[in-house]
């Protein structure tokens, strides 16, 4: 399993992108979405909603079970992937692209998100 370098990483499985102008973009990790199985149903944080590093914001559901999404930082919700909405299995077979979650306008980021390989090492142990 290869995570992007260009990536940050939460401990809850979490991805975030650098912020361009302001707004990152979240998804969950490849290592989350095998864990879940095939995503079913996700249910996500609407435009406009504020979100909390940390906090729960939203649940996919999988064939599996139904797990808890957290959002790595804090700020408003700018655009949900309505491609997810539509066909969540975007989620398990492209969780770095097209299965991305949401972007949020970031107002602040824990200093606890952890590099590609910090994330690895972190999954690995």
């Amino acid at each position: 399993m290869s995570n992007p370098q260009n990536l940050r990483f939460s401990k809850e499985h979490e991805w975030l992108s650098v912020a361009e102008d302001g707004v990152a973009t979240v998804g969950i990790t490849e290592f989350a979405a095998n864990a879940l199985g095939d995503v079913v149903y996700a249910d996500l944080p609407g435009t406009g909603s504020a979100v909390t590093a940390g906090e729960t914001c939203g649940e996919l559901e999988s064939t599996k079970s139904v797990s808890e999404l957290y959002s790595p930082v804090s700020g408003e919700v700018t655009e949900v992937n309505e491609d997810v909405q539509n066909d969540p299995s975007l989620v398990n077979s492209e969780p770095f692209e097209g299965g991305w979650l949401f972007k949020v306008r970031v107002s602040e980021e824990p200093g606890d998100l952890l590099s590609a390989d910090e994330y690895a090492a972190f999954t690995a142990g």
